[in-house]
């Protein structure tokens, strides 16, 4: 790793190196509940929204009791109807609660409602685990990779999780775009989560990649 990567990796860690699951106020950790609250999450960041509405939506989500598969499959599909539209999740509301009422049905009866279960039976494996995650109602490639870059953080054995959007964030920045050697500026998985939650920010704003740039060159 050259100095100039990582000046590039602190400046990016420091503005934008917030996790999505920061911001929903989500605290990951291996265990059922939060694992099942970043899946919603990805399932909402992967229409076509902002995410801050993306994050407000599942944030009144959890807030009205559907922080586990039970608690959102027990909710009237109203109920969730009218968490995400307090979140201004409104485009997509209806659909949404169908699927998200759908997905914990399908959590509950086929992986006990813990996606530890999912994993083991990709043998951690991050492709097979996309393929599983694409049978939840909502949840494509692209929200696939989404809870995998945050999953990652607290599941070693599917890091470096490094998709295409990641990627592009890199080479808009001088950094490695090969997965191995990006990886290696990130000192844990967690900071690799957050190093690729970071990348994928810097996508959508060229101010953001010449406001990084700028700060490490200094």
């Amino acid at each position: 790793m050259g100095k100039d990567e990582g000046a590039v990796r602190d400046v990016l860690l420091e503005r934008y190196g917030r996790t999505f699951c920061g911001e929903a106020g989500i605290e990951l950790a291996d265990r059922p509940k939060p694992l099942f609250k970043l899946l919603v999450l990805a399932t909402l960041l992967s229409a076509r929204i902002s995410a801050d509405v993306a994050v407000a939506a599942a944030k009144e989500l959890f807030a009205a009791g559907c922080d586990t598969p039970k608690g959102m499959r027990d909710a009237s599909w109203q109920d969730r109807v009218d968490a995400l539209g307090r979140g201004h999740y409104r485009r997509y509301d209806e659909r949404t609660a169908t699927m998200l009422g759908k997905g914990a049905e399908l959590l509950l009866d086929r992986w006990k409602g813990d996606l530890r279960r999912l994993r083991d039976e990709a043998g951690g494996d991050d492709r097979r685990i996309a393929e599983l995650l694409t049978e939840f109602p909502g949840i494509g490639p692209t929200g696939a990779d989404i809870f995998l870059r945050e999953v990652q953080a607290v599941w070693p054995q599917v890091a470096p999780h490094l998709d295409e959007r990641v990627l592009d964030g890199a080479g808009r920045l001088g950094l490695p775009r090969r997965p191995e050697q990006l990886a290696e500026l990130a000192r844990s998985e967690e900071e690799l989560a957050r190093l690729s939650a970071a990348l994928v920010r810097v996508t959508r704003s060229r101010k953001a990649v010449d406001e990084v740039m700028s700060a490490a060159a200094r």
